[in-house]
């Protein structure tokens, strides 16, 4: 795979638009599990071909029982200076049901051992959502976190997919599926907490300290063109998108044998970019450039788009600030919903 992924590299080394890098993400699957010699190997392959900016943002993801002081040096040694720890909660019983690897413990230790060795960029993913009697682990879970001087926070719902152990679980009646009032009520309360603790909500799932936001997020957001390397990585160069292929044993073969990267190609329409500038800024708390989409955009943005757009507005679900558009807190409640409305 290591080998597959480093000669991708080289075959996509004019996707983007310039050789410049000011982030590089290692995520999906668990690459914390890689050695510092496979690690090693890929950069040196991003190095041949591209400049990584001094000053880039470098994440790799990685499980709490992964962290240890030989990993964290090894890190170091390779360049990555942002980890994003997939704690999920700190509750005990939700990390048992999920399966996870590690304990409570481990993960407040993880971090505190990562902040030791000069981690001061750590992201950490939080799950919210979980079947309960009240909103006190949830509570707690959000305490402990902010305790830990965490400058970014990452916060996602519980979603239950109908083919997984919690699909046939709820089916079974082994465990009762979550309210959308208690899932929102848990959304409010972690938006209260964080912004009276000092954090930005800068977009729906994301929160941080001032100056810490996910350099490599925000250019997703933002709409830059970025390189996604490896089975199941995605592409996008503003005008197209593509999508490898996720079944390992094909992308490695057909890299290494037919020298090919497998993957789909979606050319992106007008409308297609119109959406996606929607669905991509309503999101964060950049909002909507008003001017920018008439601009850009006029065709899709007609007599229905400011109806609705009045509508949201007199409901107080977005405000406007000059040109721009923002989701109110309630709205933010209703984010998708929203989206889909301005959709054409």
């Amino acid at each position: 795979m290591v080998d597959a992924i480093c000669k991708e590299i080289e075959l996509q080394k004019n996707y983007l638009p310039n050789n410049i890098l000011n982030s590089v993400y290692f995520g999906g699957g668990t690459p914390s599990v890689l050695t510092y010699e496979e690690l090693s190997q890929i950069f040196a392959e991003i190095h041949k071909h591209f400049l990584i900016k001094n000053n880039a943002e470098i994440t790799l993801e990685a499980n709490p029982d992964d962290i240890s002081v030989e990993n964290l040096r090894n890190w170091q040694n390779v360049g990555i200076n942002r980890l994003s720890v997939g704690v999920q909660s700190f509750h005990e019983p939700f990390l048992q049901w999920t399966n996870r690897n590690h304990s409570a413990l481990e993960a407040e230790n993880s971090i505190k051992e990562a902040q030791d060795m000069g981690f001061s960029a750590i992201s950490l993913d939080l799950m919210y959502g979980f079947p309960a009697q009240n909103h006190d682990i949830w509570h707690n879970d959000l305490e402990k976190a902010i305790s830990l001087d965490i400058p970014h926070i990452s916060a996602y719902c519980l979603t239950i997919e109908e083919k997984t152990v919690f699909g046939k679980w709820l089916k079974q009646q082994k465990i009762k599926q979550v309210e959308d009032d208690f899932a929102g009520q848990q959304f409010e309360i972690l938006i209260e907490t964080l912004l009276k603790n000092g954090y930005l909500h800068y977009e729906i799932s994301n929160f941080c300290k001032p100056d810490n936001y996910a350099q490599h997020n925000t250019n997703y957001w933002l709409g830059n063109a970025y390189l996604g390397v490896g089975a199941s990585a995605h592409s996008y160069n503003t005008d197209t998108r593509q999508f490898n292929i996720s079944n390992n044993e094909i992308y490695i073969k057909n890299i290494l044998e037919n020298n090919k990267i497998p993957f789909e190609l979606e050319i992106l329409t007008p409308k297609d970019k119109y959406n996606e500038y929607l669905l991509t800024h309503l999101r964060t708390h950049f909002g909507i450039n008003l001017e920018k989409i008439k601009t850009i955009f006029g065709e899709f943005w007609g007599t229905t788009q400011e109806n609705i757009l009045e509508k949201y507005l007199k409901n107080e679900f977005l405000v406007q600030k000059e040109n721009f558009i923002f989701l109110t807190q309630k709205g933010k409640l209703i984010a998708d919903t929203i989206t889909e409305d301005f959709f054409v």
